[in-house]
């Protein structure tokens, strides 16, 4: 999946969980992000590049496995394929929201 697509992906999902975290999320990849403000609600998803409390770097690849059960969170952060900036207890909590 592109960006756009995995964007949509993503605010069906938050849509469904609104308000489950609480917080401001971005998700960065090489092609852009996604940006998930779970602090409003509904919850919020955009493709701006705004202030978030955790930030989590991977390639859209990885993501889109992650989002699919594919790949498994704490396994690609271990290995190097995640890597989170900010308040990395935000970044446990995703399971509630995907």
């Amino acid at each position: 999946m592109n960006l756009e697509e995995t964007t949509q992906k993503v605010a069906s999902l938050a849509d469904k969980k609104s308000g489950s975290i609480g917080k401001k999320i971005k998700f960065r990849f090489d092609e852009g992000v996604i940006f998930l403000d779970d602090s409003s609600n509904p919850t919020q998803v955009t493709n701006n590049d705004d202030y978030a409390d955790c930030t989590v770097k991977l390639t859209l690849e990885n993501f889109n496995k992650l989002m699919n059960g594919e790949m498994n969170a704490m396994g690609a952060f271990m290995m190097g394929k995640i890597k989170v900036e900010g308040d990395i207890s935000i970044a446990t909590k995703l399971s509630n929201l995907f």
